[in-house]
C-alpha cells in the first residue's frame, strides 16, 4: 500500500519545524517538507510545477508573512504571501482533490471582546497582518470547498525568533524589564499544535467533498488565559531568573502596528470534533524552556 503524503510548506517557521519532528512519530506516511527558498507560495507557476511533480494527499500550509510590524508599510508583500498565495493553493489542492490545512491567526479579531472568541465571531482585523491572514482565509474558504483553516495565537517554539526566546536572553542581559499587561491571549506551543494537526489528518477524509462541514474553520491553542507580563513572569520563573518583569501598559510600548487587547479563542470545537486534548499553557511553557535549556 502506498503511503499518503503530507507536504509540510513553510519548513523553517516554528510550526513548520515543529511538523517535522511530530513527522518521526508517523512512519505510516511520507512527509515533504519545503522552505520558501525552495517552493515560494506566492510563485503560481512554481507551486503549480511542484504539485504536478508531486503526488499529494494532505498540504499543511505553515508559510506566512509574520513579520506584524513590517506588514504595516509591506501591504502587497503580506498580501501576496498571506492572502492570494493562499487563495491560489487552495484552488490547486482542490483541482488534485488534496486535503488543505491552512493555518491562519487570532489576529482576524478586534480584540474587543470580553468573552473567548467563536469560529463565527464576526472578524475585523485591526493590523494589516491581520488583513492579509483574513484575505487568506476567505480565499481559501472560497477555493476549497473541504479546506480546514486552524486560527492560533501567540506561537513559540523551541525553534525561530518568538517571545519566550526573547525573554529568556533579555533576562539573562538586563536586571529589569518592562512587559505589557493589559493585552490577553492565550500562548500556543507550536509543538503542541502540530500534534494536533497530525491527530486531525487520520480523521479527514482525503477524497474531495467528503467533509460535510458548515463551518470549515477552528480554534487552536493552549488552555488558560494570561498576559504579556504573567507571560514573562512564568518564563522568569521557569528559568530561575532575578531579572525584575515590570508591568506596562501597551500605550508605553507604541508600536507601528496596533495590536488586539483581547485575544482568547474558544478551542472547545476542535477537542470537540476531532477529540484533542489541549494542555495548559503553563505546563507547555514549562516543557518548552526545559528543552531550551537543555539544548543550550
Amino acid at each position: 500500500m502506498n503511503k499518503k503524503t503530507i507536504l509540510i510548506t513553510g519548513a523553517n517557521g516554528q510550526l513548520g519545524r515543529e511538523m517535522q519532528v511530530v513527522a518521526e512519530k508517523y512512519p505510516e506516511y511520507h512527509f515533504i517538507a519545503v522552505t520558501r527558498e525552495q517552493l515560494p507560495i506566492d510563485n503560481q507557476a512554481a507551486v503549480e510545477r511542484f504539485f504536478n511533480e508531486h503526488q499529494i494527499d494532505v498540504c499543511v500550509n505553515c508559510a506566512a508573512y509574520t513579520a506584524v510590524d513590517k506588514a504595516e508599510s509591506e501591504i502587497e508583500n503580506s498580501n501576496n504571501i498571506n492572502g492570494y498565495a493562499v487563495g491560489n493553493l487552495a484552488t490547486i489542492c482542490e483541482q488534485k482533490a488534496i486535503q488543505l490545512i491552512h493555518i491562519s491567526t487570532d489576529y482576524v479579531f478586534d480584540g474587543t471582546a470580553t468573552e473567548p472568541y467563536e469560529v463565527n465571531h464576526p472578524v475585523k482585523p485591526v493590523n494589516q497582518y491581520g488583513a492579509s491572514k483574513l484575505l487568506g482565509e476567505q480565499l481559501a474558504i472560497k477555493n476549497n470547498s473541504s479546506c480546514i483553516i486552524i486560527r492560533t495565537s501567540w506561537v513559540y517554539s523551541t525553534y525561530g525568533n518568538n517571545f519566550v526566546k526573547t525573554m529568556m536572553r533579555l533576562m539573562k542581559e538586563r536586571n529589569n524589564l518592562n512587559v505589557v499587561a493589559d493585552q490577553q491571549g492565550c500562548p500556543t506551543y507550536a509543538a503542541d499544535l502540530a500534534n494536533a494537526i497530525m491527530e486531525i489528518v487520520p480523521q479527514l477524509s482525503l477524497k474531495k467533498n467528503l467533509m460535510d462541514y458548515s463551518e470549515n474553520i477552528f480554534h487552536y491553542s493552549n488552555s488558560g488565559v494570561t498576559n504579556w507580563h504573567e507571560f514573562a513572569v512564568a518564563i522568569k520563573k521557569n528559568i530561575g531568573s532575578a531579572c525584575e518583569v515590570n508591568p506596562i501598559p501597551t500605550s508605553a510600548y507604541p508600536t507601528p502596528a496596533k495590536r488586539p487587547a483581547y485575544s482568547v479563542m474558544n478551542t472547545q470545537k476542535i477537542s470537540d470534533r476531532f477529540k484533542i486534548s489541549i494542555p495548559t499553557w503553563q505546563e507547555s511553557l514549562k516543557t518548552c524552556i526545559e528543552k531550551l535549556l537543555s539544548n543550550s
